[in-house]
């Protein structure tokens, strides 16, 4: 069957790759993607405000990838925001600028898509590679498929470099929120998989690299609180199935825990309030 399928005009696929200051390292990302097997219909690079060379490197060497320009850095949310608004294709392909896709990628994501015609999304495994080393992933850190919402809720199970869905799933979802200067993809995925079946490849078609001086666990400080935001809002929607709802509100008692256990430690008594207040309100 697939041996027939117009792939470049049955399938076109955008890529999106938001960037902010990565001249040092956004040829190995957009070369990774002219490499592929299967073309992307359009690449979008999201300049978010960049002062170094970035856009002269993506202008000067990348003539397929249209940046799309920002006069300041208003966050990786907004970024990628813009690049799906600007999309034309029918599936999407995040790709952070320091990370890169194995030359088969989007191949196997595609075909993926067409031996499972019911899915709207799907992700890869991914190798680590940290201060230029392989980096073992934890256990519970191990990437899966299916019904993905219980296991969403500690920690974000979805890479962006590694997700492709339909454009159409984010007009009925949503983007990314652009009050989340970090955690923005843990926020999207727990809204997408609370009814979502998620498509997994067991193939590590990315490679993620950490380590380096601007990567956004390294300059956010204590990220559960942009979870527990993300866990706020979820509820307060009101639309998780009972069990959902009842997980959802363990999981936030327990960052809950987390936040004000520290913030009482660095005598940031404000914090201590304001996380016994949200306690207060949802978990009895």
């Amino acid at each position: 069957m697939k041996d027939t399928i117009d792939y470049q005009n049955s399938f076109k696929i955008s890529v999106i790759i938001p960037t902010y200051n990565r001249g040092y390292c956004i040829s190995r990302a957009l070369d990774s993607v002219e490499k592929q097997t299967l073309a992307a219909y359009e690449i979008l690079v999201v300049d978010d405000g960049s002062t170094d060379n970035t856009r002269d490197i993506v202008n000067r060497q990348y003539p397929r990838a249209r940046v799309i320009l920002g006069s300041e850095n208003r966050g990786v949310s907004h970024a990628r925001n813009r690049g799906i608004n600007n999309a034309i294709g029918s599936h999407l392909a995040f790709l952070d600028s320091d990370d890169c896709w194995v030359s088969t990628k989007l191949q196997k994501q595609i075909d993926h898509f067409i031996d499972n015609p019911n899915l709207k999304i799907n992700h890869c495994n991914e190798v680590w590679i940290k201060n230029g080393e392989n980096f073992n992933q934890k256990d519970y850190h191990k990437k899966s498929g299916g019904d993905l919402f219980d296991h969403s809720l500690a920690r974000c199970m979805i890479s962006p470099s590694a997700v492709m869905m339909t454009k159409s799933l984010l007009d009925e979802y949503g983007g990314f929120d652009e009050h989340l200067p970090a955690c923005e993809d843990y926020d999207l995925w727990l809204r997408i998989t609370s009814n979502e079946t998620i498509g997994f490849i067991d193939e590590a078609l990315v490679t993620k690299y950490g380590g380096h001086s601007d990567q956004l666990s390294k300059t956010i400080p204590v990220l559960d609180r942009y979870r527990i935001y993300a866990l706020k809002k979820l509820i307060a929607k009101g639309e998780l199935k009972p069990a959902q709802l009842k997980n959802t509100i363990n999981v936030l008692n327990s960052k809950l825990t987390i936040v004000i256990n520290g913030a009482r430690r660095r005598g940031h008594m404000e914090d201590v309030l304001l996380y016994e207040s949200i306690r207060a309100e949802l978990i009895t």
